[in-house]
Protein backbone atom coordinates (compact mmCIF):
# COMPACT_ATOMS: atom_id res chain seq x y z
CA UNK A 1 0.00 0.00 0.00
CA UNK A 2 2.71 2.56 1.02
CA UNK A 3 4.87 1.88 -2.69
CA UNK A 4 0.90 2.37 -4.23
CA UNK A 5 0.58 5.71 -2.68
CA UNK A 6 4.34 6.50 -3.49
CA UNK A 7 3.90 5.66 -6.94
CA UNK A 8 0.88 7.84 -6.97
CA UNK A 9 2.66 10.63 -5.35
CA UNK A 10 4.95 10.73 -8.01
CA UNK A 11 2.84 10.67 -10.55
CA UNK A 12 0.96 13.54 -8.94
CA UNK A 13 3.89 15.60 -8.87
CA UNK A 14 5.06 14.66 -12.30
CA UNK A 15 1.64 16.23 -13.95
CA UNK A 16 2.26 19.28 -11.87
CA UNK A 17 5.64 20.13 -13.23
CA UNK A 18 4.54 19.22 -16.81
CA UNK A 19 1.35 21.66 -16.33
CA UNK A 20 3.62 24.28 -15.15
CA UNK A 21 6.53 23.34 -18.06
CA UNK A 22 4.09 22.96 -20.63
CA UNK A 23 2.12 25.56 -22.62
CA UNK A 24 -0.81 27.26 -21.41
CA UNK A 25 -4.07 26.34 -23.34
CA UNK A 26 -7.03 28.61 -23.96
CA UNK A 27 -7.68 30.02 -21.13
CA UNK A 28 -11.01 29.54 -18.96
CA UNK A 29 -14.24 31.63 -20.59
CA UNK A 30 -15.84 33.77 -18.12
CA UNK A 31 -18.22 35.87 -20.73
CA UNK A 32 -22.24 35.43 -20.12
CA UNK A 33 -22.04 34.78 -23.90
CA UNK A 34 -19.73 32.62 -24.14
CA UNK A 35 -16.90 32.90 -25.94
CA UNK A 36 -15.28 32.15 -29.37
CA UNK A 37 -12.12 30.43 -29.21
CA UNK A 38 -8.67 29.61 -31.40
CA UNK A 39 -5.52 27.64 -30.93
CA UNK A 40 -2.15 29.09 -31.83
CA UNK A 41 -2.21 28.56 -35.34
CA UNK A 42 -6.26 29.19 -35.99
CA UNK A 43 -7.37 32.07 -38.39
CA UNK A 44 -10.11 34.73 -36.55
CA UNK A 45 -13.46 34.13 -38.88
CA UNK A 46 -15.72 36.88 -39.09
CA UNK A 47 -18.96 36.27 -41.71
CA UNK A 48 -20.75 38.67 -43.98
CA UNK A 49 -24.01 38.74 -44.38
CA UNK A 50 -24.58 40.81 -47.77
CA UNK A 51 -26.51 40.86 -51.20
CA UNK A 52 -24.34 38.83 -53.32
CA UNK A 53 -26.77 37.96 -55.93
CA UNK A 54 -29.26 39.40 -57.71
CA UNK A 55 -30.58 42.53 -59.38
CA UNK A 56 -28.76 43.85 -55.97
CA UNK A 57 -25.60 42.05 -56.05
CA UNK A 58 -23.49 45.22 -56.75
CA UNK A 59 -24.81 47.12 -53.90
CA UNK A 60 -23.68 44.01 -51.49
CA UNK A 61 -19.90 42.91 -53.70
CA UNK A 62 -19.21 46.36 -52.89
CA UNK A 63 -19.73 46.26 -49.28
CA UNK A 64 -17.95 42.51 -49.02
CA UNK A 65 -15.04 44.31 -51.51
CA UNK A 66 -14.97 46.86 -48.17
CA UNK A 67 -14.23 43.90 -45.77
CA UNK A 68 -12.20 41.69 -48.18
CA UNK A 69 -9.72 45.20 -47.85
CA UNK A 70 -10.16 45.60 -44.46
CA UNK A 71 -8.84 42.53 -44.26
CA UNK A 72 -5.84 42.75 -46.45
CA UNK A 73 -4.85 45.86 -45.15
CA UNK A 74 -4.69 44.67 -41.87
CA UNK A 75 -2.97 41.60 -41.93
CA UNK A 76 -3.04 39.73 -38.64
CA UNK A 77 -5.01 40.70 -36.04
CA UNK A 78 -3.93 39.96 -31.98
CA UNK A 79 -1.49 37.57 -33.67
CA UNK A 80 -3.97 35.50 -36.10
CA UNK A 81 -5.03 35.44 -39.49
CA UNK A 82 -8.73 36.18 -40.67
CA UNK A 83 -10.59 33.79 -42.31
CA UNK A 84 -13.92 35.47 -43.96
CA UNK A 85 -17.41 33.10 -44.16
CA UNK A 86 -19.61 35.13 -47.39
CA UNK A 87 -23.20 34.56 -46.98
CA UNK A 88 -25.86 35.89 -48.63
CA UNK A 89 -28.68 38.23 -47.24
CA UNK A 90 -30.55 37.85 -50.60
CA UNK A 91 -31.89 41.69 -49.46
CA UNK A 92 -35.13 40.27 -48.22
CA UNK A 93 -36.30 38.74 -45.01
CA UNK A 94 -35.47 34.71 -45.91
CA UNK A 95 -32.21 35.60 -46.60
CA UNK A 96 -31.35 37.49 -43.79
CA UNK A 97 -33.26 34.58 -41.37
CA UNK A 98 -31.33 31.45 -43.48
CA UNK A 99 -28.21 33.44 -43.20
CA UNK A 100 -28.03 34.46 -39.40
CA UNK A 101 -29.01 30.38 -38.69
CA UNK A 102 -26.37 29.38 -40.72
CA UNK A 103 -23.57 31.55 -39.55
CA UNK A 104 -25.05 31.44 -35.04
CA UNK A 105 -24.44 27.58 -35.93
CA UNK A 106 -20.85 28.18 -36.04
CA UNK A 107 -19.09 28.76 -32.95
CA UNK A 108 -15.84 29.91 -34.55
CA UNK A 109 -18.00 32.75 -35.98
CA UNK A 110 -17.07 36.21 -34.21
CA UNK A 111 -18.61 38.76 -35.55
CA UNK A 112 -20.84 39.78 -38.44
CA UNK A 113 -20.30 42.71 -41.20
CA UNK A 114 -24.44 42.77 -42.89
CA UNK A 115 -26.47 42.68 -43.44
CA UNK A 116 -27.12 44.78 -46.66
CA UNK A 117 -30.84 45.35 -46.63
CA UNK A 118 -33.00 46.34 -43.68
CA UNK A 119 -35.47 43.70 -44.87
CA UNK A 120 -33.29 41.37 -43.98
CA UNK A 121 -31.41 42.94 -40.81
CA UNK A 122 -34.44 42.94 -39.08
CA UNK A 123 -34.91 38.95 -38.64
CA UNK A 124 -30.84 38.47 -38.96
CA UNK A 125 -30.35 40.54 -35.91
CA UNK A 126 -33.01 38.95 -33.75
CA UNK A 127 -31.65 35.46 -34.64
CA UNK A 128 -27.80 37.09 -34.18
CA UNK A 129 -28.89 38.73 -30.90
CA UNK A 130 -30.25 35.52 -29.48
CA UNK A 131 -27.00 33.35 -30.39
CA UNK A 132 -25.31 35.76 -28.29
CA UNK A 133 -23.47 37.21 -31.53
CA UNK A 134 -22.51 40.95 -32.51
CA UNK A 135 -23.48 41.86 -35.86
CA UNK A 136 -22.30 45.27 -37.29
CA UNK A 137 -24.51 46.52 -40.84
CA UNK A 138 -22.36 49.16 -43.23
CA UNK A 139 -25.57 49.65 -45.60
CA UNK A 140 -29.14 48.63 -43.13
CA UNK A 141 -30.49 52.53 -43.05
CA UNK A 142 -33.76 51.38 -41.95
CA UNK A 143 -34.87 53.74 -38.66
CA UNK A 144 -36.60 51.01 -36.71
CA UNK A 145 -33.58 48.84 -36.79
CA UNK A 146 -31.93 51.08 -33.78
CA UNK A 147 -35.28 51.60 -32.09
CA UNK A 148 -35.70 49.82 -29.13
CA UNK A 149 -39.80 50.20 -29.73
CA UNK A 150 -39.19 48.54 -32.76
CA UNK A 151 -36.77 45.96 -34.37
CA UNK A 152 -33.43 46.95 -32.28
CA UNK A 153 -31.49 43.43 -31.04
CA UNK A 154 -28.98 43.76 -28.37
CA UNK A 155 -25.88 43.26 -30.42
CA UNK A 156 -26.57 44.82 -33.43
CA UNK A 157 -24.91 48.38 -34.86
CA UNK A 158 -24.36 49.72 -37.72
CA UNK A 159 -21.67 51.96 -39.38
CA UNK A 160 -24.39 53.46 -42.15
CA UNK A 161 -26.44 56.83 -41.24
CA UNK A 162 -29.96 56.87 -40.20
CA UNK A 163 -32.76 57.26 -42.67
CA UNK A 164 -34.54 59.74 -40.47
CA UNK A 165 -30.95 61.92 -41.43
CA UNK A 166 -31.45 60.78 -45.26
CA UNK A 167 -35.25 61.56 -45.28
CA UNK A 168 -34.93 65.23 -44.09
CA UNK A 169 -31.86 66.07 -46.52
CA UNK A 170 -33.83 65.08 -49.58
CA UNK A 171 -36.79 67.06 -48.65
CA UNK A 172 -34.50 69.64 -47.70
CA UNK A 173 -32.55 69.50 -51.38
CA UNK A 174 -36.66 69.11 -52.93
CA UNK A 175 -38.23 72.14 -50.68
CA UNK A 176 -35.33 74.55 -50.61
CA UNK A 177 -32.80 74.02 -53.45
CA UNK A 178 -35.75 72.71 -56.48
CA UNK A 179 -38.25 74.98 -54.80
CA UNK A 180 -40.86 72.06 -55.30
CA UNK A 181 -43.88 72.63 -53.03
CA UNK A 182 -45.64 69.04 -53.51
CA UNK A 183 -44.10 65.58 -53.21
CA UNK A 184 -45.20 61.98 -53.63
CA UNK A 185 -43.45 59.36 -51.88
CA UNK A 186 -43.73 55.43 -53.26
CA UNK A 187 -42.29 52.60 -51.19
CA UNK A 188 -42.51 48.46 -51.29
CA UNK A 189 -43.13 47.74 -47.55
CA UNK A 190 -39.86 47.00 -47.05
CA UNK A 191 -38.07 48.42 -43.72
CA UNK A 192 -35.53 50.58 -45.58
CA UNK A 193 -37.68 51.66 -48.49
CA UNK A 194 -40.84 52.76 -46.02
CA UNK A 195 -38.86 53.93 -43.68
CA UNK A 196 -36.78 56.16 -45.48
CA UNK A 197 -40.13 57.55 -47.84
CA UNK A 198 -41.71 58.25 -44.55
CA UNK A 199 -38.60 60.10 -43.29
CA UNK A 200 -38.83 62.07 -46.46
CA UNK A 201 -42.87 62.73 -46.07
CA UNK A 202 -42.44 63.70 -42.06
CA UNK A 203 -39.60 66.24 -43.20
CA UNK A 204 -40.67 67.83 -46.27
CA UNK A 205 -44.35 68.11 -44.50
CA UNK A 206 -42.27 70.06 -41.37
CA UNK A 207 -40.57 72.67 -44.42
CA UNK A 208 -44.34 73.74 -45.50
CA UNK A 209 -44.67 71.55 -48.16
CA UNK A 210 -47.45 68.75 -48.91
CA UNK A 211 -47.29 65.33 -49.49
CA UNK A 212 -49.95 64.57 -51.75
CA UNK A 213 -49.70 60.82 -52.55
CA UNK A 214 -47.62 58.36 -50.20
CA UNK A 215 -48.31 54.76 -51.60
CA UNK A 216 -46.39 51.38 -52.37
CA UNK A 217 -45.88 49.34 -55.02
CA UNK A 218 -44.98 45.20 -54.43
CA UNK A 219 -41.22 44.03 -54.93
CA UNK A 220 -40.84 41.78 -58.03
CA UNK A 221 -43.81 44.29 -59.44
CA UNK A 222 -42.90 45.12 -63.23
CA UNK A 223 -46.17 47.21 -64.15
CA UNK A 224 -46.08 50.41 -62.28
CA UNK A 225 -48.73 52.24 -64.04
CA UNK A 226 -51.07 51.51 -61.95
CA UNK A 227 -49.88 53.42 -58.90
CA UNK A 228 -48.10 56.18 -60.86
CA UNK A 229 -51.51 57.22 -62.75
CA UNK A 230 -53.00 57.27 -59.15
CA UNK A 231 -50.05 59.73 -58.18
CA UNK A 232 -50.59 61.87 -61.21
CA UNK A 233 -54.49 61.87 -60.32
CA UNK A 234 -53.66 62.49 -56.67
CA UNK A 235 -55.79 65.26 -55.10
CA UNK A 236 -54.49 69.10 -55.86
CA UNK A 237 -52.77 67.60 -59.07
CA UNK A 238 -50.16 65.87 -59.78
CA UNK A 239 -46.85 66.65 -57.54
CA UNK A 240 -43.87 68.35 -58.48
CA UNK A 241 -41.43 66.17 -57.04
CA UNK A 242 -41.93 62.02 -56.78
CA UNK A 243 -39.60 59.99 -54.68
CA UNK A 244 -39.32 56.31 -54.80
CA UNK A 245 -37.07 54.92 -52.54
CA UNK A 246 -36.70 51.46 -53.59
CA UNK A 247 -33.91 48.81 -54.69
CA UNK A 248 -32.66 48.42 -58.55
CA UNK A 249 -35.43 46.68 -60.19
CA UNK A 250 -38.55 47.99 -58.93
CA UNK A 251 -36.76 51.58 -59.47
CA UNK A 252 -35.75 51.05 -63.30
CA UNK A 253 -39.67 49.99 -63.77
CA UNK A 254 -40.90 53.00 -61.88
CA UNK A 255 -38.02 55.45 -63.26
CA UNK A 256 -38.99 54.41 -67.32
CA UNK A 257 -42.96 54.24 -66.96
CA UNK A 258 -43.01 57.18 -65.02
CA UNK A 259 -42.27 58.73 -68.19
CA UNK A 260 -45.32 57.11 -70.09
CA UNK A 261 -48.01 58.37 -67.55
CA UNK A 262 -50.16 61.55 -68.52
CA UNK A 263 -49.53 63.94 -65.41
CA UNK A 264 -46.05 63.25 -64.58
CA UNK A 265 -44.56 65.02 -67.56
CA UNK A 266 -43.19 67.68 -65.46
CA UNK A 267 -42.65 66.11 -62.31
CA UNK A 268 -38.92 65.83 -60.99
CA UNK A 269 -37.86 62.07 -60.14
CA UNK A 270 -35.59 60.85 -57.39
CA UNK A 271 -34.42 58.30 -55.75
CA UNK A 272 -32.29 56.57 -53.11
CA UNK A 273 -28.78 54.90 -52.53
CA UNK A 274 -30.50 51.63 -53.01
CA UNK A 275 -30.69 52.16 -56.62
CA UNK A 276 -27.42 53.69 -56.45
CA UNK A 277 -24.81 51.72 -58.50
CA UNK A 278 -23.56 50.71 -62.41
CA UNK A 279 -25.67 48.33 -62.35
CA UNK A 280 -28.57 50.52 -61.20
CA UNK A 281 -27.76 53.21 -63.99
CA UNK A 282 -27.97 50.73 -66.84
CA UNK A 283 -31.45 49.23 -65.85
CA UNK A 284 -32.49 52.87 -65.66
CA UNK A 285 -30.92 53.98 -69.22
CA UNK A 286 -31.89 57.11 -70.67
CA UNK A 287 -34.89 57.47 -68.31
CA UNK A 288 -32.51 58.32 -65.67
CA UNK A 289 -31.09 61.18 -67.19
CA UNK A 290 -31.79 64.46 -64.92
CA UNK A 291 -33.07 61.89 -62.51
CA UNK A 292 -31.87 63.10 -58.47
CA UNK A 293 -30.20 60.47 -56.21
CA UNK A 294 -29.86 61.24 -52.08
CA UNK A 295 -27.13 58.86 -50.21
CA UNK A 296 -24.42 58.81 -48.22
CA UNK A 297 -21.73 61.70 -49.00
CA UNK A 298 -19.24 59.97 -50.84
CA UNK A 299 -16.54 62.71 -51.06
CA UNK A 300 -13.85 60.64 -48.41
CA UNK A 301 -10.00 61.67 -48.59
CA UNK A 302 -6.85 60.55 -46.81
CA UNK A 303 -4.16 58.37 -47.00
CA UNK A 304 -6.32 55.88 -46.02
CA UNK A 305 -8.65 56.07 -48.59
CA UNK A 306 -6.39 57.05 -51.32
CA UNK A 307 -4.99 53.47 -50.30
CA UNK A 308 -8.36 51.70 -49.91
CA UNK A 309 -9.16 52.63 -53.80
CA UNK A 310 -5.75 51.73 -54.84
CA UNK A 311 -6.70 48.22 -53.18
CA UNK A 312 -10.20 48.21 -54.72
CA UNK A 313 -9.00 48.67 -58.50
CA UNK A 314 -5.80 45.92 -57.52
CA UNK A 315 -7.85 43.36 -56.38
CA UNK A 316 -11.34 43.96 -58.26
CA UNK A 317 -10.00 45.35 -61.39
CA UNK A 318 -12.71 48.53 -60.81
CA UNK A 319 -13.31 51.55 -59.10
CA UNK A 320 -15.88 50.97 -56.24
CA UNK A 321 -19.50 49.77 -57.73
CA UNK A 322 -21.60 51.24 -55.28
CA UNK A 323 -22.36 53.13 -52.35
CA UNK A 324 -21.30 51.11 -48.90
CA UNK A 325 -17.69 49.65 -49.14
CA UNK A 326 -16.04 52.44 -46.99
CA UNK A 327 -18.91 51.79 -44.10
CA UNK A 328 -18.03 48.35 -44.47
CA UNK A 329 -14.29 49.07 -44.09
CA UNK A 330 -14.67 51.02 -41.35
CA UNK A 331 -16.86 48.41 -39.55
CA UNK A 332 -14.89 45.54 -40.36
CA UNK A 333 -11.59 47.57 -38.67
CA UNK A 334 -14.41 48.37 -35.39
CA UNK A 335 -14.70 44.66 -34.73
CA UNK A 336 -10.71 44.29 -35.09
CA UNK A 337 -9.82 46.88 -32.70
CA UNK A 338 -12.07 45.42 -29.99
CA UNK A 339 -11.36 42.07 -30.78
CA UNK A 340 -7.61 43.13 -30.27
CA UNK A 341 -8.96 45.09 -26.89
CA UNK A 342 -11.14 42.23 -25.20
CA UNK A 343 -9.41 39.16 -26.27
CA UNK A 344 -6.80 37.60 -24.12
CA UNK A 345 -4.53 35.34 -25.38
CA UNK A 346 -2.82 32.52 -23.66
CA UNK A 347 1.09 31.71 -23.66
CA UNK A 348 1.05 29.12 -26.17
CA UNK A 349 -0.78 32.09 -28.56
CA UNK A 350 -4.26 30.90 -28.14
CA UNK A 351 -6.88 33.57 -28.61
CA UNK A 352 -10.07 33.20 -26.59
CA UNK A 353 -12.79 36.40 -27.67
CA UNK A 354 -15.80 36.75 -24.99
CA UNK A 355 -19.20 37.89 -26.91
CA UNK A 356 -20.23 40.05 -24.08
CA UNK A 357 -17.16 41.96 -24.35
CA UNK A 358 -16.41 42.10 -27.99
CA UNK A 359 -20.65 43.82 -27.81
CA UNK A 360 -19.50 45.74 -25.07
CA UNK A 361 -16.64 47.36 -26.70
CA UNK A 362 -18.55 48.15 -29.65
CA UNK A 363 -20.91 50.16 -28.12
CA UNK A 364 -18.40 52.02 -26.23
CA UNK A 365 -16.65 53.00 -29.66
CA UNK A 366 -16.47 56.62 -29.38
CA UNK A 367 -14.18 58.92 -31.44
CA UNK A 368 -13.48 56.24 -34.03
CA UNK A 369 -11.24 57.93 -37.18
CA UNK A 370 -12.83 56.06 -40.37
CA UNK A 371 -13.09 56.61 -43.61
CA UNK A 372 -16.73 57.45 -43.48
CA UNK A 373 -15.65 59.80 -40.69
CA UNK A 374 -15.68 60.46 -37.11
CA UNK A 375 -17.71 57.27 -35.47
CA UNK A 376 -19.41 57.31 -32.05
CA UNK A 377 -22.09 54.37 -30.89
CA UNK A 378 -25.26 55.19 -28.98
CA UNK A 379 -26.47 52.54 -27.21
CA UNK A 380 -28.65 51.09 -29.80
CA UNK A 381 -25.90 50.75 -32.40
CA UNK A 382 -26.00 54.01 -34.25
CA UNK A 383 -22.22 54.88 -35.14
CA UNK A 384 -22.04 56.34 -37.99
CA UNK A 385 -21.22 59.86 -38.73
CA UNK A 386 -23.93 60.82 -41.21
CA UNK A 387 -23.52 62.79 -44.21
CA UNK A 388 -25.84 63.13 -46.81
CA UNK A 389 -25.32 63.99 -50.34
CA UNK A 390 -27.27 64.17 -53.68
CA UNK A 391 -25.91 63.16 -57.12
CA UNK A 392 -28.05 63.76 -60.62
CA UNK A 393 -28.00 60.58 -63.24
CA UNK A 394 -26.18 61.83 -66.22
CA UNK A 395 -25.21 59.80 -69.35
CA UNK A 396 -25.03 56.69 -67.03
CA UNK A 397 -23.07 58.77 -64.27
CA UNK A 398 -23.97 59.86 -60.80
CA UNK A 399 -22.78 63.33 -60.43
CA UNK A 400 -22.52 64.71 -56.95
CA UNK A 401 -24.37 68.14 -56.79
CA UNK A 402 -25.23 69.03 -53.20
CA UNK A 403 -24.37 69.97 -50.75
Amino acid sequence: MKKMLFILSVLVVASMVLAACGPAGPAECTDELGCAVYGPEDPIRIASALVITGPDAQLGLDSQHGVEIAIAMRGNVAGHSVELQAEDDGCNAEGGQAAGQKIVSDPSIVAVVGTSCSGAGVPMSKVISEAGYVMVSPSNTAPSLTDPAQAWNPGYLRTAHNDKVQGAAMAKFAYEVLGLKTAAAIHDGDPYTEGLANAFRESFESLGGKVVAFTAVSKGDTDMKPVLTAVAASEGGAPEFLFFPVFTAECAFLAKQTKEVTGLENTVTAAADGCFSAAAAEAIGEAGNGMYFSGPDLSFSGDTYTTFKEQYNTLFGSDPISVFHAHAFDATNMIFDCIEKVGVTSDDGSLSVGRAALRSCLYATSGYQGITGTLTCNEYGDCADPKISVSILENGEYKRIWP
